[in-house]
């Protein structure tokens, strides 16, 4: 067990000389070198709390009070950078760490005891600091409900965002930081049903080999398709003066002209940025024709010319040498799996249980 532990540690050490040796670091390489560097200490300490060797360095008795209250926080800004999701005024940020802050405030009196007493008062169970110790317990607790809830909710938020502005999601759908988000919930569950350290230590060493596995590698996704701002705000999605229903009407029928004539959908990439810059016109307004005009999201009003021109494909007789996948792919859906879900969401079938009908009409209408 020990090696297992020692090897998420080496990991963490290995993780966080990547972070920090990586050139032009994004905001969220960032946010995540300094989480990771957290991370490292603390399963640092709690590796020498399990083996017993923390007493052979007293001075290091503490520390890792805060480090619960603090992974929650970290994983909130983490997931809200990466989903464009921050709050307007940054430094509101700076109230989440009010909570592990007072906590170390709290133990001054405590870092400068001496250090038998302070070996003392940790093998006798917190002896004198018994409601510290309850109080942090609920805080923990409540801290981790919280802000995994927190994360999940914009997590939910980012896939209605990215519906509205990719034509394919899985470069973007972010996947993985669900994974590290219920995962992140999994600690917690250890942490306030099951209070054991050994079995808390092992869920974090997997948590390491999450993040080392899927967020290092992680891109930018709102590169270019943040909102505006103006006047130090951001632009309203909608804004009510921007399009006139004349304006809308044209808008409409050139977005209509272009994804027919030009066949767009075909290219795999294709977002709102992309479709807006051919119009000539904000992205905003372009999500608000599709929403309002099409009754669905820029997603679901692209892949509805991918399907009707795969089914115009498929109904050629000269294109039955091909496979499903391939003739897909000549569609601009960019995968099997992403070609699959938005098959199945169209017709209620799979591919393979698709019977071959009538071609449809020109276009999806």
């Amino acid at each position: 067990m020990r090696t297992f532990f020692i090897a998420g540690i080496g990991i963490a050490v290995f993780l966080e000389f990547l972070l920090v040796s990586k050139k032009r670091k994004s905001v969220s390489d960032r946010v995540l070198t300094v989480w990771m560097f957290w991370i490292l200490v603390h399963l640092f300490l709690a590796y020498l709390f399990i083996t017993g060797d923390i007493y052979s360095f007293p001075f290091l008795l503490g520390i890792e009070q805060p480090s619960p209250l603090l992974h929650g926080i970290f994983l909130y800004i983490y997931v809200a950078i990466l989903t464009n999701q921050l709050p307007e005024r940054k430094s509101l940020l700076l109230l989440h760490f009010i909570p592990p802050v007072a906590v170390y405030l709290y133990l001054v009196t405590f870092f400068i005891l001496p250090p038998e007493q302070k070996i003392q008062i940790y093998r006798n169970q917190g002896a004198g600091y018994e409601l510290y110790i309850l109080i942090k317990h609920y805080a923990i607790s409540f801290s981790g409900i919280v802000y995994v809830t927190w994360s999940a909710i914009l997590l939910r938020k980012h896939r209605i965002n990215i519906s509205n502005q990719f034509s394919s999601l899985e470069k973007v759908g972010l996947q993985w930081l669900r994974i590290l988000t219920f995962g992140m919930g999994g600690i917690w569950i250890l942490v306030i049903f099951f209070r054991s350290d050994m079995l808390t230590l092992s869920g974090s060493v997997v948590f390491v080999f999450l993040i080392g596995f899927f967020g290092i590698r992680q891109a930018v996704i709102f590169s270019s398709g943040e909102p505006p701002v103006e006047n130090g705000e951001p632009r309203k999605k909608y804004p009510k003066s921007g399009l006139s229903e004349e304006a809308a009407a044209q808008l409409h029928q050139a977005l209509i002209r272009l994804m027919t004539e030009e066949a767009l959908y075909k290219k795999s990439d294709l977002s709102i940025t992309d479709l807006a810059s051919r119009l000539g016109v904000h992205p905003n307004y372009l999500s608000q024709i599709i929403n309002q005009r099409e009754g669905r999201n820029f997603y679901d009003f692209v892949n509805s010319y991918r399907f009707e021109e795969f089914k115009r494909l498929i109904a050629r007789q000269k294109n039955q040498q091909y496979t499903l996948l391939s003739l897909a792919l000549d569609c601009g859906f960019s995968s099997k799996s992403s070609f699959n879900r938005y098959f199945k969401k169209a017709t209620g079938k799979t591919p393979s249980e698709y019977s071959l009908e009538p071609a449809a009409s020109a276009g999806p209408g």
